[in-house]
């Protein structure tokens, strides 16, 4: 019988070193105790070293297995060790075994990785950072969260990429989290007295909370969904859901009177009127404070399946404003706008037009990316009328905060949203139209039209004349 102490709950190279060994000395997994690492080590009882193997061969097992388990050992079930090492075993002499999802133990991994793929969206949904000055006057923002199992390291990226000029921490209880700029270390767990009590934000969260509201959407199965009883302790927002529940009856019959005039069953139609009704008159004092409380926007229902909204970036106090359709595939996991294969076209062109995108504010008109998956890929959609119009209410924002001198609209959605539904590209391109708060708006393409044209001359040309358009914002600006 051998024992294997782990150091670390959901270190998946140390728990893969060790079972390369086990792998490599015929150990069956009958044969291994692994030991849970939150137990004391046993003094007088002999355990499994963690010996470097990797320059010696072994058996091979499918990508699939690798992914899974990666995410499976993160899970709190104390069996998880052995039930990796049992497939393990059982994959080198059935390389198909991960296809057969009515196995035991392929059903119960799979069951464990959606566990913890679940915990993960829900900390990117429910952690609230609490500002915190130390003595030299540095704001910093620490947060605490609960999950239900070991997620903190597979999510903290996320929080490195949505927050990168923010100085964090997150602490759980069994591991800390910190982000100072530029490195991202762990360390140990703490306890909830470890965060302060409130903060400047919490009014913010909880004025926006309370304004995107739909008591016609108040059932138990959407709450526990949602926002689950279990982290309402830990939100500021949480101190107003039960006044908003009381109400909810009498918010959705005057919802309802509201609507009774308005002819229409369509689903588009629908997400208009949920916009209008939407209140808007949310407090912010600064573009970053609308920043922190995007991802949370629930307007349309493009959050269910997007990794992340993607706010805007740039200075905040930006003359030319670029404003695209919506996020794709590579911007919705980076958090950032522009940075896929239609970002690239987009850099280049600037670069050739004289324009510094760092001196620009770019956006899109729509937050969240709308997709269909095939397969692996995600394959984008064109977000509609509904959805371009709920979401108006972050570019407004964004607008009010930046005050561009212009917005340099791409695309026929970004036209739409700026300038009315009615309007066109064709009508509005190389031009420029003013807008009805007297901002001036030059329209062109958007940089994802040249990659889907399939005519290597017809592109260049098209590419040759959206550089000449954005010369021509260039030469606005200047003037």
């Amino acid at each position: 019988m051998r024992t294997v102490h782990l150091r670390s709950r959901n270190d998946f190279d140390e728990w893969r070193a060790v079972a390369r060994r086990l792998l490599l000395d015929v150990v069956r997994p009958e044969d291994v105790v692994w030991v849970d690492p939150a137990m004391p080590h046993d003094l007088f009882g002999a355990e499994e070293s963690v010996e470097e193997v990797t320059g010696r061969k072994v058996g091979k097992v499918p990508q699939r297995f690798m992914d899974w388990a990666e995410a499976g050992i993160c899970h709190s079930d104390p069996e998880r060790f052995g039930l990796l090492y049992r497939l393990l075993w059982r994959l080198q002499k059935d390389r198909d075994l991960m296809e057969v999802r009515s196995d035991p133990d392929v059903g119960k991994l799979d069951r464990r990785v959606s566990a913890v793929r679940r915990d993960a969206h829900k900390m990117k949904a429910f952690v609230r950072f609490k500002s915190v000055a130390d003595d030299s006057g540095l704001e910093r923002f620490v947060a605490w969260f609960e999950p239900d199992h070991f997620v903190l390291e597979r999510v903290a990226p996320f929080f490195v990429r949505r927050f990168t000029g923010m100085i964090w921490g997150i602490v759980t209880p069994y591991r800390s989290a910190f982000w100072d700029g530029e490195t991202l270390e762990f360390g140990d767990g703490g306890h909830k007295d470890d965060v302060p009590a409130d903060d400047a934000l919490e009014p913010v969260w909880k004025s926006y909370f309370s304004s995107i509201f739909n008591p016609a959407r108040l059932k138990v199965k959407m709450m526990k969904t949602e926002m689950p009883v279990k982290y309402w302790r830990n939100l500021p927002e949480a101190e107003v859901i039960g006044s908003l529940i009381r109400g909810a009856k009498a918010a959705e019959e005057a919802m309802i009177e509201r609507q009774a005039s308005i002819p229409s069953s369509k689903h588009v139609r629908r997400m208009e009127r949920q916009a209008e009704e939407t209140p808007v008159a949310v407090s912010f004092d600064s573009l970053a404070e609308v920043k922190a409380v995007v991802d949370e926007c629930r307007r349309c229902p493009l959050y269910e399946m997007a990794t992340q909204a993607v706010f805007g970036e740039g200075p905040a106090q930006a003359e030319v404003m670029f404003v695209g359709e919506q996020p794709g595939d590579q911007e919705d996991l980076a958090g950032k706008p522009f940075v896929g294969p239609a970002g690239k076209v987009f850099d280049a062109a600037m670069a050739e037009a004289g324009l510094e995108r760092e001196r620009a504010y770019v956006t899109n008109a729509v937050k969240h990316f709308k997709f269909v998956p095939r397969g692996k890929k995600r394959l984008h959609q064109r977000p509609n009328a509904g959805e371009v119009k709920a979401c108006k209410f972050w570019l407004n924002l964004e607008r009010e905060f930046v005050k561009p001198k212009l917005i340099a609209a791409m695309g026929a959605t970004a036209v739409s949203s700026l300038a009315g539904s009615g309007t066109t590209l064709s009508s509005v391109r190389g031009r420029v139209t003013e807008l009805e708060d007297g901002t001036r708006m030059y329209a062109t393409v958007h940089p994802s039209y040249l990659l889907r044209i399939p005519d290597r001359a017809e592109a260049e040309r098209e590419r040759a004349r959206f550089v000449e358009d954005l010369r021509a914002v260039k030469g606005l600006m200047e003037g």
